[in-house]
């Protein structure tokens, strides 16, 4: 069966690659504007959803799965997603620092012949500790911040910036892999 990963994040393509999954990429062109009453885990299982299901309605192979993915921050009940420029990625950051966190990740598995439609949502509890303002500055200055929801990468340069993590990394990075390898299993059967 032909995997499609309806997204165009680098980092969910090399989990899948470590991993060994054979997959085709079609990034999914969707507006992410969404309901703000959702609540985090409502919101990422929302958009993975719609973009697993909008790539699904394109692909003419009946035999494929899409696998749509959406990764958010939250803090206080308060939703970070990707930095809009350098002053809401500082924010971010200075909100996060010294305090814990949750990270989701809603994956939504659809199949092609739109038969089948399998939604999970993972919830990650991140530690980022105390920075100094110049620390947030030159973690901003790598540039790192501005395509990731929070405003850091866990896999990358913010990964200094973590004390500890209480869950799956994998959801952290953006694709909560044990999950997703038991539900492509149930699809694949």
């Amino acid at each position: 069966m032909k995997i499609i990963l309806a997204s165009g994040s680098p980092r969910r393509r090399e989990l899948l690659d470590m991993v060994g999954i054979s997959f085709e990429v079609i990034p999914a062109d969707v507006d992410e504007t969404a309901d703000p009453a959702l609540l985090p885990d409502q919101l990422v299982a929302h958009l993975a959803e719609k973009k697993a299901l909008h790539v699904s309605h394109m692909i003419k192979d009946q035999q494929a799965v899409v696998i749509g993915a959406d990764t958010i921050v939250a803090i206080d009940g308060f939703i970070l997603g990707k930095p809009k420029d350098e002053a809401d990625a500082f924010d971010m950051l200075s909100r996060l620092q010294g305090r814990p966190h949750q990270v989701f990740t809603g994956v939504t598995v659809a199949s092609c012949d739109g038969k089948r439609c399998e939604t999970f949502v993972e919830s990650t509890k991140v530690f980022m500790r105390k920075l100094t303002e110049a620390e947030i500055r030159a973690y901003m200055d790598t540039g790192e911040p501005f395509d990731k929801a929070g405003a850091y990468g866990i896999q990358e340069k913010g990964a200094v910036l973590i004390e500890r993590v209480e869950g799956d990394y994998f959801t952290v990075v953006g694709l909560p892999l044990c999950r997703l390898n038991l539900t492509l299993r149930e699809f694949l059967g």
